[in-house]
């Protein structure tokens, strides 16, 4: 049975803790994320770095970000290189024991560290690779964030909106139907705060790259479970999660890089077969679909958005079609 680590947190253990944060134009929530850290509770590890990888930010995000007297490295990017590619940027060289990738629309409560570190630091949990913790909206309401690992099925239920259309009788890989209100062993816990060990992190190479956003959490969650670890949803601590984040500024292109991360997903952990009609699914059928419903909601912008995003992945197809032949694991 799992212990989760409430009211079991010690002095004892000699750990280092390095929280990687990734932004792109959320200087506001930067900061409030950046107080929240310095805020909690540094009982039982050393909090050695804070690192901000920012993604060629146009807002000024880094302004006043080094009031808060946190052990801050920064990392400036003059373009926008992704947020695989960022995560990789800040864990690289990491001395700590663990990695928290943490998203800037997060913000931690005094408990939000030191209750996870505790867990992961008892004998009986060596085994959990990876950890999430609660995530809660402003109003309170625990958000049902963990995830199975996906099958071509999952997918070909979202691209016909099965799940959305008859959700008694299908399933999102999303475990919606689950209160998250327990700790349990999960496939996947969201990226948002996503506490994994460094040697883990470094045995299976990071993030994998070609996934510019999205995916590449899940990815690295599955490649850590094919190596023996496990991730754990830990229910006794919480933080604050806005979601969205910057991202709810560019909705083409969130979906374009969603349809794109899709593809690759496929085509690294599906069989050629699968991922390939899994690919002309993404293309074809749930353009179809997408058009239907925004035409059924008379929105002239989804549609926009749909054709603009499905306009890009066309553009993106030489660089799909060059990386879906890499199907080795890093």
């Amino acid at each position: 049975m799992l212990q989760d680590g409430k009211g079991s947190v010690s002095t004892q253990y000699n750990v280092k803790l390095d929280i990687i944060v990734v932004n792109w134009n959320s200087g506001v929530q930067l900061r409030q994320c950046l107080a929240s850290i310095a805020s909690a509770d540094l009982i039982g590890f050393t909090l050695s770095r804070v690192c901000v990888v920012d993604n060629a930010s146009k807002d000024n995000s880094l302004n006043e970000i080094r009031q808060f007297g946190l052990p801050l490295c920064i990392i400036r990017n003059n373009r926008n290189l992704g947020f695989a590619k960022a995560c990789n940027q800040g864990a690289e060289g990491s001395q700590a024991d663990y990695l928290l990738f943490l998203n800037p629309d997060v913000r931690l409560f005094k408990n939000s560290l030191k209750i996870p570190i505790a867990f992961m630091e008892q004998c009986k949990n060596e085994k959990i690779g990876i950890c999430g913790i609660q995530l809660v909206d402003e109003k309170g309401r625990i958000s049902r964030t963990c995830a199975r690992f996906p099958k071509p099925y999952d997918f070909w239920v979202r691209i016909l909106g099965l799940d959305k259309l008859f959700p008694a009788f299908f399933r999102s890989y999303f475990m919606k139907e689950w209160d998250h209100r327990t700790t349990r062993i999960v496939d996947h816990v969201i990226g948002a705060f996503y506490l994994v060990r460094c040697s883990i992190f470094e045995k299976l190479g990071g993030f994998d790259e070609r996934f510019f956003v999205y995916f590449e959490d899940l990815d690295f969650s599955y490649r850590a479970y094919k190596s023996g670890w496990k991730s754990v949803y830990l229910s006794t601590v919480q933080a604050y999660h806005k979601g969205g984040g910057t991202s709810e500024q560019i909705k083409a292109k969130r979906l374009f890089y969603s349809l794109q991360s899709r593809i690759l997903y496929g085509y690294k952990h599906f069989s050629i077969f699968s991922a390939t009609f899994l690919m002309l699914g993404v293309i074809f059928v749930e353009f179809l679909m997408r058009l239907i419903l925004a035409t059924v909601r008379c929105s002239a912008r989804e549609i926009g958005q749909t054709v603009h995003a499905y306009a890009l992945l066309v553009h993106a197809f030489p660089f799909i079609i060059k990386n879906t032949k890499i199907r080795k694991e890093r």
